[in-house]
């Protein structure tokens, strides 16, 4: 039976293949991310640039809280663009445009 299983799953080997080195790449990043001694040195190459005139301190303290956000994972997800306003439309379960503030003129009513 392993062999019939080793036959018939053969073509997809190079996806599992990859899915295994994107496993690993993605691992080595994340402790990249998270290794103190490169966030100390970001940190440092930041105050560096800052020192030499190439950022201001604005930009620095912005390079430095995100340095700061990616260590701790505390990093405010972002919103899609139509998020906001699907927000802001009442759901009262009415039908077609009755939700947003009346009846939709191009509906006609049944018997007019």
């Amino acid at each position: 039976m392993d062999i019939l299983w080793t036959l018939l799953t053969l073509p997809y080997a190079p996806v599992r293949g990859v899915t295994a080195v994107v496993k690993v790449i993605a691992r080595e990043a994340e402790s990249r991310q998270r290794n103190p001694v490169d966030v100390r040195r970001e940190l440092e190459a930041l105050d560096a640039a800052e020192a030499a005139g190439e950022i201001t301190a604005a930009e620095r303290d912005r390079g430095q809280q995100q340095v700061l956000e990616r260590l701790t994972g505390a990093a405010r997800p972002r919103r899609r663009a139509g998020a906001e306003r699907a927000r802001r439309v009442p759901r009262d379960g009415g039908e077609g445009g009755e939700r947003h503030g009346g009846p939709d003129p191009r509906r006609r009513r049944p018997g007019t």
